[in-house]
């Protein structure tokens, strides 16, 4: 088989492969010219049946046999007595898979194990503020250390009533002094405001431009809503004033780009941490109102109708969930209390 002009009998791995599905193992003659040092091979294929041993205990792999009587007669003497090459091939319990499948699948995993880690490395340095809320809150709570700010605890408490008696004449400048009573007087700030306490927020209330929304442009209202965003939680344009009947909406950011100039972009991230009972207070023009938490729940961005003004009076805030995402949209409710 070593001379320039014999017949070469060529043997590769994936006819093997082939050989497995359909019994049939191609043999392929090369006969290079013998005045032609340069020439390239002229393949000339012929199609012979061969015998396919399934692997044993002893043996893992496959075994081709050949019946040198199929092969050509120019073939046959050439190759009688020679050691024909054997091609074993790697065996699976359920199947017998491609070398160049398997590789192609690895590549594929490959590349989908290093786009979800680059994707999650992003994702986590885009909203890091937010993620470092969560990670302290859930810290504290693993080590009992739920503090509430004492400034807020008591906000909670309602406003003394006015029990003022009129003061007696004093006849001296001492006993005018000893007359001052203590004023016990309701501090409200100047702007509008909601305080949560479960959350320890406190956060003023901003409007936006309802130019946009008479005149139908959801994407300018869109727009004006996130540019008031930057100063605080926004009050929905068209929905109902503290105080007043309808729905009162209040949006906030859960999380936002890190880039972002506006200092409230986590300002929402612990919202789901409230529970039904508890307490917000919202002022409103210089008058506090209070609203109790009675319902929560999660749905889809086209869910428009928690927006809507009918029944009965309540409070109802809105953020982006899961934080770092728009997918859905966390709806908190509220009815209010009696001042």
């Amino acid at each position: 088989m070593g001379n320039r002009g014999a017949p070469k009998l060529v043997i590769d791995r994936n006819n093997c492969y082939n050989a497995t599905k359909s019994s049939i193992y191609q043999l392929q003659m090369a006969k290079t010219p013998q005045n032609a040092k340069n020439t390239q091979p002229q393949p000339r294929t012929r199609t012979i049946p061969v015998k396919l041993e399934p692997p044993s205990t002893d043996r893992p792999h496959f075994e081709l046999h050949i019946d040198p009587a199929h092969l050509p007669a120019r073939l046959n003497p050439q190759l009688s007595g020679a050691h024909l090459p054997s091609a074993h091939l790697p065996v699976s319990t359920n199947r017998l898979i491609s070398p160049h499948l398997s590789i192609k699948i690895w590549n594929t995993l490959e590349w989908l194990a290093t786009s979800a880690l680059i994707f999650t490395v992003l994702f986590f340095a885009l909203n890091y503020q937010s993620y470092s809320v969560l990670l302290i809150d859930k810290l504290n709570q693993l080590r009992g250390q739920i503090t509430t700010n004492p400034f807020v605890q008591n906000l909670l408490k309602p406003d003394a009533a006015n029990t003022e008696k009129p003061l007696p004449i004093a006849i001296t400048t001492d006993q005018s002094k000893k007359q001052i009573p203590y004023l016990n007087l309701a501090v409200t700030p100047l702007d509008d405001r909601i305080v949560i306490p479960r959350i320890n927020k406190n956060v003023p209330i901003v409007r936006a431009n309802s130019e946009n929304l008479i005149k139908h442009n959801w994407a300018g209202l869109e727009a004006d809503i996130q540019e008031a965003l930057r100063y605080g939680v926004v009050h929905y344009p068209g929905t109902a004033e503290p105080g007043d009947h309808g729905n009162v909406v209040i949006t906030g950011h859960s999380s936002y780009f890190a880039w972002d100039p506006g200092r409230f972009k986590d300002v929402f991230a612990l919202l789901h941490e409230l529970k039904v009972g508890d307490k917000i207070i919202v002022y409103h023009q210089q008058r506090k109102y209070f609203y109790q938490v009675f319902e929560t729940k999660v749905i889809t961005p086209d869910q428009v109708d928690v927006l809507t003004q009918s029944g009965e009076n309540r409070l109802t805030l809105i953020t982006c969930t899961p934080v770092g995402t728009n997918l859905k949209r966390l709806i908190v409710f509220a009815k209010p209390l009696a001042e």
